[in-house]
């Protein structure tokens, strides 16, 4: 089926989605950990919900569920780090160092799947290191939530190259499904440790404040099942190429609405928006290499 300019722009509509989730993660007042849990639990009942109206079946092979199960413990991890990061630092460092996703991808894949590494994938995995270096120079004060987006990425390239799989043999709603329901499962077995020895003494924040709910519901519904409904729809019509090029433009977006909502506090000094150029820089670049060099290899097959 042809992609219309619709599917584009619904494309960059769920892009701009995800690069608001940071800015949520700040204006909810929950911890990191107790956010995460809402949010999981919130996303795997709407998916559940969708199955009953669809009427589809949401089982899969005992065997499989588990790896599934297990998947979703790596994102909730990265979810965390994820949030954690904006809270230590700013949004604009934390969306910074997520930008690092799609070349943490290019050498997490080689290993799961036993491929050489590709030469224009160092060069650019250096060039991130070069713009990371810009950020670390002249904003210090934020090295602990940089390190916590960096971790964040390089989970979420591996649940990413896990996810490439699992799809290969189940539905993506079936997949999101048993995933958010054992990220939240791992956050709620996890939560006596958490209370007794990382709350300072404060204990499980199960409480709302304010509008946390509508916040939650935003981050739950609109931000992880809407956004993924409409990602795995937009993947009849759009090639794998133009969606992950767009997605490489969530931290622009992020940090455009950082700037936007939050003003002087997101105005970070000029090297920190060079060493963001950079990484951006680099991960617009890679698809576009990527392609090139498929092509390339296609050509020389045919001679």
């Amino acid at each position: 089926m042809q992609a219309s300019f619709k599917d584009y722009l619904l494309l960059h509509l769920i892009v701009l989605i995800w690069g608001f989730t940071a800015i949520l993660g700040v204006l909810i007042s929950l911890p990191a950990l107790e956010l995460v849990f809402y949010r999981t639990l919130i996303a795997s009942i709407g998916v559940a919900l969708l199955f009953v109206w669809k009427k589809k079946n949401i089982l899969i092979p005992t065997q499989e569920m588990w790896k599934v199960l297990g998947t979703g413990i790596l994102i909730a991890l990265h979810w965390i780090l994820f949030f954690w990061s904006a809270r230590v630092a700013t949004v604009s460092v934390c969306l910074a160092g997520m930008a690092t996703t799609s070349l943490w991808t290019a050498f997490v894949e080689p290993f799961f799947n036993r491929t050489k590494i590709k030469w224009y994938e160092v060069a650019l995995g250096i060039m991130v290191i070069s713009g990371l270096v810009v950020i670390f120079k002249f904003e210090t004060g934020y090295w602990l939530g940089l390190a916590m987006a960096l971790a964040s990425a390089f989970l979420a390239a591996c649940f990413s190259v896990i996810n490439g799989r699992l799809t290969k043999k189940h539905d993506p709603y079936q997949i999101t499904f048993y995933e958010m329901s054992g990220a939240s499962m791992f956050i709620l077995a996890f939560m006596p440790i958490y209370a007794a020895y990382l709350t300072e003494g404060e204990g499980i924040q199960w409480a709302w404040q304010g509008f946390d709910w509508f916040w939650l519901l935003i981050l739950g519904g609109v931000c992880t099942v809407y956004a993924f409904s409409v990602s795995v729809d937009l993947m009849k019509r759009l090639t794998v190429f133009s969606i992950n090029l767009t997605i490489n433009l969530e931290p622009v977006y992020g940090i455009v609405l950082a700037v936007l909502i939050f003003g002087e506090k997101e105005k970070m000094t000029p090297e920190f928006y060079l060493g963001t150029l950079i990484i951006l820089i680099s991960v617009l670049i890679y698809p576009v290499l990527n392609y090139w060099n498929k092509r390339r290899k296609a050509v020389r097959t045919l001679g």
